[in-house]
């Protein structure tokens, strides 16, 4: 087997779209973990959400075609050799995280738009759960598996995402 070795062009445009991903995912979170001005925060955090989402999408699409040629089996292959050079085992089935990250953040952007009551309606509990998995998703993504830069980025948003939690939980306390 060869790895597949992607123009300049494509390198870069697969790693600013994550890059612009991350950004936006922590925009979006920060806005709505913000308690003051909450309409206007959440209408903003609607549009970076997308802007985020999208941004994932991309990179999706130039991973795939720059990095595995539209090749699912060769993306296996090289999420497992990466797997079982950080940890020893020699597993690609992380790749199927990515895709309910995609099909999820999709989900979630098109509930948002097309049924904002509902989308605010929706139990604690699925938000939670939800964003809690995005969030050990870049965790894994920016800081576990990334490299250079991208890690750094992924300890800036992992870390400011979780004091904001963590004083926005105090402030809920607080109220009850």
């Amino acid at each position: 087997m060869f790895a597949f070795v992607p123009s300049p062009v494509g390198e870069l445009l697969t790693r600013l779209s994550i890059w612009l991903a991350l950004i936006a995912y922590a925009i979006g979170t920060a806005l709505l973990l913000e308690p003051h001005g909450q309409a206007r925060h959440r209408a903003q955090a609607r549009w970076v959400w997308t802007l985020g989402c999208l941004f994932f999408l991309s990179h999706v699409v130039c991973a795939f075609d720059f990095y595995h040629h539209w090749s699912h089996d060769a993306a296996w292959r090289e999420t497992a050799r990466q797997t079982a050079q950080l940890t020893g085992w020699h597993w690609g089935g992380g790749l199927y995280f990515n895709y309910v990250v995609a099909a999820g953040w999709l989900a979630d952007v098109l509930w948002w738009w097309t049924a904002p009551g509902s989308f605010d309606q929706r139990p604690r509990w699925v938000t939670g759960l939800w964003h809690g998995f995005l969030f050990f998703m870049v965790f894994n993504g920016a800081i576990v598996f990334g490299h250079g830069p991208v890690r750094l980025l992924g300890l800036l948003i992992c870390a400011v995402l979780a004091i904001q939690l963590w004083g926005r939980t105090k402030i809920l306390k607080l109220k009850s």
